[in-house]
């Protein structure tokens, strides 16, 4: 098990360098000056300016000055918040993120669990061709039109009460989360379910559960012990990058929302061309994907000694 951890480990530092290679250079071949601002300056400014953020060196030395403070945690300043270390504002703005995102995989994980359950168990039947066209719509229909939905669902609730029951945006209490949460829960919800019936419905012909059947053991414990127990582990591998997609690709929800997380600070950085918050979050991001990537598979390797052996 320790090669097994250390294998997936190696592979995860690879690809974050990877990433920052990549983003690296994709930042240098975007076109536009984020020093100009859409303002004119005087060649002395301009001077101080890329000697401040390091513009001024070959590109070769910025890479490197980039991956060894990149090694020590430090992503740089921004070029258009005035003093203001993109440190400072994913530690400031991630936390909101995050806690939208786990509420969120809270309400994907256990709707994908319960409904996929559901319908590989009456297959064919009323409850299976309802949540399954339920499925298609949460697959097909993108997130800004949920949101919208969901605030106007909001709208019309409060107004029937004739008072705020749940804010219809904002961030600071539960009430805030609960519809931005569920909104941007809905398309792994689908996923989850579709994957889960799959699985359902895969293991229910296996050798083992015919056996359980020919014991004598009660259909409720065939059902949770052997049936839901192996059928949950292809959504287990598929839920820990959903849980890293969730947590830092809410941007559409946090700007419909108005929710004050990295995501809505992601796209003023591309809008303005501010290459270290680009940088910065894009490697973030990319490492937090890759660190739930390998919980995952260290936790597939507990729960099933095949891919420890392998």
């Amino acid at each position: 098990m320790l090669m097994y951890t250390l294998k997936r480990l190696l592979a995860g530092v690879i690809t974050v360098w990877f990433i920052a290679t990549a983003t690296f250079i994709a930042m240098h071949q975007v076109p536009g000056d984020p020093l100009m601002n859409d303002k004119a300056v005087s060649p002395e400014i301009r001077a101080n300016l890329e000697a401040k953020y390091g513009l001024d060196k070959p590109v070769t030395t910025q890479y490197f000055i980039f991956l060894s403070n990149m090694l020590k945690g430090d992503f740089g300043i921004s070029f258009t918040q005035q003093n203001r270390k993109v440190n400072d504002i994913i530690r400031d703005h991630f936390p909101v993120s995050a806690t939208l995102g786990v509420l969120a995989i809270f309400f994907a994980a256990t709707g994908g669990v319960l409904f996929g359950a559901l319908t590989a168990v009456y297959r064919n039947q009323m409850p299976d061709v309802v949540i399954m066209f339920l499925v298609i719509l949460g697959i097909s229909v993108p997130s800004f039109v949920f949101a919208a939905l969901g605030q106007l669902m909001l709208v019309n609730i409060n107004s029937f009460f004739g008072y705020s029951v749940i804010p219809v945006a904002g961030w600071g209490t539960i009430w805030h989360m609960l519809m931005p949460s569920l909104v941007l829960g809905l398309t792994t919800m689908a996923l989850l379910t579709r994957l889960m019936r799959s699985s359902m419905l895969e293991v229910v012909n296996e050798d083992y559960i015919k056996t359980a059947k020919a014991k004598g053991l009660s259909p409720t414990r065939i059902f949770f012990r052997h049936q839901l127990r192996n059928a949950i582990l292809p959504v287990i591998t598929v839920l820990g990058p959903q849980i890293a997609a969730i947590t830092t690709g809410g941007f559409v929800v946090e700007l419909v929302f108005a929710i004050p997380g990295l995501g809505r600070y992601f796209v003023q950085a591309v809008q303005q061309l501010d290459y270290t918050v680009i940088m910065g979050t894009t490697v973030f991001y990319g490492a937090f994907l890759v660190f739930m990537v390998i919980v995952v598979d260290i936790l597939y390797g507990f729960i099933d000694p095949r891919v420890r052996l392998s």
